[in-house]
This record gives structure tokens, C-alpha cells and sequence, in this order.
């Protein structure tokens, strides 16, 4: 069994072992971390799944009164953390832009992230923050990639960025891929909200090299259920190839499996049909 759980709307997900518990979607749920329970909201409620998963949390069942009064008394002294930290900032003249802020009320300890475009000198400021928070303060600066992951956004695609949502870690992306990809490559065009290239050029491309590794080439003569013809393009995410056909020069979408050999001699010798056509 295993459920998911996001610890703000929208946000990313996390796997859980339900355990006894049968939580349903919308239901707070207490999740173990390090710094002890915290509250979530189930998005997927407990299901059955085929694949063999060890290690995930154990659900600790819907969360009580008490560990909902915590749970927005720790929100109010966030975002009032927020709001002292962005009048201290502009008190101090810093270059900085507040992202994000953590609270852990068990340590009274503020955690607050930053982007700026080079190294600053915080130290006044970590002690103004700390005498009007009443608090130990931490201040910790984060790159573009990681400011778009706390910020969440939709991205170039329509979405909610991957990073926000299920990417764990990130993964060194290349111009090389999005050459791969046949994308433009264009700064603007293949860039994410973060302003750096999209996470989905590295985690698709395998996609995109076995695709390469058995379709036929472009400017290959194959045989189609309209005709011969040349193949012109390829169309990865619907497994299919682009021919422009010998009889008049008209184009034709075809899945790749109508146009390999090993597919039609199987269909040659077993009496399968031709292939899907578009």
C-alpha cells in the first residue's frame, strides 16, 4: 500500500506507507520528519501498487486538534518571519530577495532563504533579524534552480514545474540534449522558469535515444500502408515517423512499428495487420 501527501497545495509530493491508517483526499495526516510530526494533506489516498517499495515513511495517522493549532501557529510566525525579513533587508540596503522560510518551534529556530546575484555580507542583518524574532536565525543562499523549486510556477509547457512537484534532485542538463530533442536551440525556447536549461531535456531524453536506436532514419525509404515513401521527421512522444509519400509527395504520420522490418516480417509471417496509420 502507499499514499501521497503535499505539505503545501500544489506542491510536491510525498510517498507514504499508510500503515493502519485509511486516510482519505483532503484529510490532514501526520507525517514523520526529523524535527518530529508535521502536518500534510493527503492527495492520493492509500492504494495498492505492483511494485515492490520498501523504505517509505509510515503514515502516523490524521492529524488532531493540537497538531493543527501548532500547525498554523508555525505558518503565522513564517510568513511574519517573511515580512520582518523583507523590512530588515531593505532597512540594510542588501541585494537580496527572500524565497522561502522554515520555522522549527521545537529548537525556536528560523531558517530564512535567499537568492542575490553574488556573496553578501549578512551579519547585521542575522542579528536584527534574531532580536525582532526573538529567535535564532539562519540564513542560507540558494541558486536560481533551487529559488524556482520553493517559489513553485507553471512552466513553458502549461504545468506546474517539475521541480516543484515530483523531481528529487537535480541533474546536469546539456545543449546536447535539446540538439537530440530537435528543439531550437534557443536560450529562450528551451529555458525554464529559473532562467536555466529544463529539467525534462535530461529526464526524457532516454526516451528520445531508444526511440532513435530502432526508428528508421531520416531520408530512409520504408514501405507504409499508404505506400512507399521517404521519411522526413520523427515524432517521439507519439512513437510515430513522418513520410512524405512517392505518389504525389503527400505526408503521412505512421507509428514506427508499421515501417521496421522486424515488425513486418512478424506481421508477414503471423498474418497481423499493417500498423496504425494517422
Amino acid at each position: 500500500m502507499i499514499m501521497a501527501v503535499s505539505f503545501t497545495r500544489y506542491g510536491r509530493l510525498y510517498y507514504l506507507d499508510p500503515g493502519g491508517h485509511s486516510p482519505k483526499v483532503g484529510d490532514k495526516v501526520l507525517v514523520p520528519t526529523d524535527s518530529g510530526p508535521e502536518v500534510a494533506e493527503c492527495v492520493w489516498a492509500p492504494q495498492y501498487t505492483s511494485e515492490d517499495i520498501d523504505g517509505l515513511p509510515v503514515c502516523e495517522g490524521l492529524a488532531g486538534d493540537e497538531h493543527l493549532s501548532r500547525d498554523e501557529t508555525n505558518k503565522r510566525r513564517r510568513a511574519e518571519a517573511r515580512s520582518v525579513s523583507k523590512r530588515l533587508i531593505k532597512r540594510h540596503a542588501l541585494p537580496m530577495k527572500v524565497v522561502g522560510v522554515d520555522y522549527l518551534d521545537s529548537d525556536n529556530v528560523y531558517t530564512v532563504y535567499f537568492s542575490a546575484p553574488h556573496r553578501v555580507d549578512f551579519r547585521a542583518l542575522v542579528r536584527d533579524l534574531a532580536r525582532n524574532l526573538r529567535a535564532r536565525v539562519e540564513l542560507r543562499q540558494i541558486g536560481p534552480r533551487d529559488e524556482a523549486r520553493l517559489q513553485g510556477g507553471i512552466g513553458p509547457c502549461g504545468r506546474d514545474l517539475c521541480c516543484a512537484t515530483f523531481l528529487k534532485d537535480f541533474e546536469p542538463v546539456s545543449v546536447r540534449m535539446a540538439k537530440d530533442q530537435d528543439l531550437p536551440v534557443n536560450p529562450l525556447r528551451i529555458a525554464g522558469a529559473c532562467g536555466r536549461l529544463m529539467c525534462c531535456l535530461k529526464y526524457e531524453h532516454p526516451l528520445y535515444q531508444e526511440f532513435r536506436a530502432s526508428a528508421p532514419r531520416v531520408g530512409v525509404s520504408v514501405d507504409t500502408p499508404q505506400g512507399p515513401g521517404t521519411v522526413v521527421g520523427h515524432n517521439v512522444p507519439s512513437d510515430s515517423v513522418v513520410v512524405r509519400l512517392n505518389d504525389g509527395g503527400r505526408r503521412c504520420s505512421c507509428s514506427k512499428a508499421s515501417v521496421c522490418g522486424p515488425r513486418k516480417a512478424y506481421d508477414s509471417t503471423y498474418g497481423g495487420a499493417g500498423g496504425d496509420q494517422a
